[in-house]
C-alpha cells in the first residue's frame, strides 16, 4: 500500500462508517499498542465482529488483517524511532502547562506536513501543474481557513505571471465561476471536502469544460469525487484549537509543492516573471 496507514486513517476519519470509525479510533489512540493486538483483541476493543476488522483492512487495500497489522506495526515503529511521533496526544487540554500545549502544537503541525508529503501523488501533482500552467485563467476557491491557502497560492501564481484570482466568499465565487470556459481551471480547496460553497463552485465549473483540481483532506468526499485531479492533505485538528491550524499548514504545503511543479513547466522556471514582480515592488521598501 503506497499510502501510509496512519495518515490514511486520519484523512478518512470523517468518511468512515460507525463500526469502521471505532476501529480507526482504537488504532489512532495508540498505534504502537494496536500493532500488537490480535484480530479478536482489536475487534473486542472496537466492539465489533472480527469480520468487520477484516473488511476494514481490505477497504484500506490490504489482503487481510495480517498484512494490515504488519504494515501498521512497521510504520508505528518507524515513526517512534524518528522521535516519538505519538508522544503527544492530538487533543489539547487548556489546563495543561503552556510548554506541553506548545509541544503538542508543534508535533501536530510537523506531522501534518510530513504525512501530507507522504500522501502526495507526484504524478497527479505534475499533471495538475501542467493543467494550471496552461490555463488562460485560474480561479482558486476556498472559504474560512481554506481561503487563506487560496489567497497564498493566488499571490504566488500572480508573481509567476499567471492570471489567478482567489475567491473566499460564495457571493464572489459563484458569479466568477460562471464565466469559466474550457481554457480555464478551477482549484477548489476544502479540508473536509464537504464545504457547500466550494462544491457549488465545482458543480458550475464542470459543465463549462473548465479543468478542476481539488486540495482536500478527504479522498472519498464529494469534492474529491467531483474534481478531475485530487491532491490530498493529511492533518488531525485537536478539538481545542480553533482556526484549523494543522489543515491550513497541510494545504500550504501542497500549495508550495504545486508552485514548484508549475515553475518547472516554465522555460526559465519563472525567473523572468519573478524578476519583473520583484523590481515592481522594490521601490516600496524603506
Amino acid at each position: 500500500m503506497a499510502t501510509p496507514v496512519l495518515a490514511h486513517l486520519h484523512s478518512r476519519s470523517d468518511d468512515l462508517q460507525p463500526v469502521q470509525r471505532r476501529i480507526a479510533e482504537v488504532i489512532l489512540a495508540d498505534p504502537v499498542a494496536a500493532g500488537r493486538l490480535t484480530i479478536d483483541q482489536l475487534a473486542a476493543a472496537a466492539g465489533c465482529a472480527q469480520s468487520s476488522v477484516v473488511n476494514f483492512a481490505r477497504e484500506l487495500g490490504f489482503t487481510g488483517y495480517r498484512e494490515f497489522r504488519a504494515e501498521l506495526t512497521e510504520e508505528a515503529v518507524r515513526a517512534a524511532a524518528r522521535g516519538g511521533e505519538f508522544a503527544f496526544p492530538a487533543d489539547i487540554d487548556p489546563t495543561d502547562p503552556l510548554a506541553t500545549s506548545v509541544a503538542r502544537i508543534a508535533a501536530a503541525d510537523a506531522r501534518a506536513v510530513r504525512d501530507t508529503v507522504r500522501l502526495l501523488d507526484l504524478a497527479v501533482l505534475e499533471e495538475s501543474a501542467r493543467v494550471l500552467s496552461s490555463s488562460r485563467r485560474i480561479l482558486l476557491v476556498g472559504v474560512g481557513a481554506s481561503g487563506l491557502a487560496a489567497t497564498d497560492l493566488q499571490y504566488k501564481l500572480t508573481r509567476l505571471g499567471f492570471s489567478a484570482q482567489a475567491l473566499t466568499s460564495v457571493h464572489d465565487a459563484l458569479p466568477a465561476v460562471t464565466a469559466l470556459g474550457d481554457q480555464d481551471c478551477l482549484l477548489a480547496i476544502s479540508d473536509s471536502g464537504r464545504t457547500t460553497d466550494v462544491l457549488d463552485a465545482v458543480e458550475i465549473a464542470v459543465p463549462s469544460g473548465a479543468r478542476t483540481v481539488a486540495i482536500t483532506g478527504s479522498p472519498v468526499g464529494p469534492l474529491a469525487r467531483s474534481c478531475e485531479f485530487v491532491l490530498l492533505t493529511a492533518s488531525r485538528e485537536p478539538s481545542f484549537r480553533a482556526g484549523a491550524t494543522s489543515s491550513r499548514i497541510a494545504q500550504l504545503t501542497i500549495a508550495d509543492c504545486l508552485l514548484v511543479a508549475i515553475s518547472a513547466t516554465l522555460p526559465d522556471a519563472g525567473a523572468e516573471a519573478l524578476a519583473r514582480t520583484r523590481a515592481a515592488l522594490e521601490g516600496r521598501r524603506r
